[in-house]
């Protein structure tokens, strides 16, 4: 039993490992991720904010006629009603952000996780059950555990899934081993971190085509 939970932690470590090597290849830019939320979400927000925005200030400017105070009250005893409403435009702002934020994450983790092959079902009801809870906790261990972005084929350039062992175009090996220990090594390892055999080295004796024997 202790040998399989080593195995199963072995391997899921190692699983770790080339995700975050595959991973350092991906260029991400910030622009290019903000683009995968929709912009008709975006709209909705903007909408929104801006709705929030007027019914605030028109609560306020009619808060006399109804006989209420003007919000703050600090501000509405000295009768300084612009400062109030700008005071109030600021703490709706703040709030708007807040949720704005929220929302543009679990957009943006729902499009993200399409695009790497993930359930993004599965993913945003997990964060939107961890924030009552656990506030942001869900986003962290997204972004922790999410697949690399499918790459290129090394041999034929077809777009593969990072959980491919196989090109499914060319039948290239995606998931190489070390010559020496036979361990799965990652794409751009130059030595084994198991038994440190050079594996550029191997790779390059491979490609050498063997000298040609002399006629006898």
């Amino acid at each position: 039993m202790a040998d399989y939970s080593q195995k199963v932690t072995s391997s899921f470590n190692e699983r770790m490992r080339l995700m975050r090597v595959r991973r350092k290849k991906e260029k991400l830019h910030f622009a290019d991720e903000v683009r995968i939320i929709p912009r008709w979400l975006i709209a909705l927000v903007i909408v929104l904010f801006l709705i929030a925005q007027g019914i605030g200030l028109l609560v306020n400017l009619t808060a006399p006629e109804r006989g209420d105070q003007i919000f703050p009250p600090e501000l509405s005893e000295h009768g300084h009603l612009v400062l109030a409403s700008l005071a109030l435009a600021g703490i709706i702002t703040m709030i708007s952000i807040f949720f704005a934020a929220f929302i543009f994450l679990t957009a943006y983790v729902n499009r993200d996780a399409a695009r790497r092959g993930m359930n993004s079902f599965l993913w945003t009801i997990l964060i939107l059950i961890f924030l009552p809870t656990w506030g942001l906790i869900g986003l962290v261990i997204y972004f922790l555990m999410r697949e690399p972005l499918p790459y290129p084929c090394p041999q034929c350039s077809a777009s593969v899934s990072a959980r491919f062992n196989f090109c499914p175009n060319c039948k290239c090996n995606l998931q190489p081993s070390c010559p020496q220990c036979k361990r799965e090594v990652a794409e751009l390892d130059k030595f084994c971190p198991y038994c440190g055999t050079d594996l550029a080295g191997n790779a390059s004796s491979e490609r050498v085509p063997p000298s040609a024997t002399p006629a006898s």
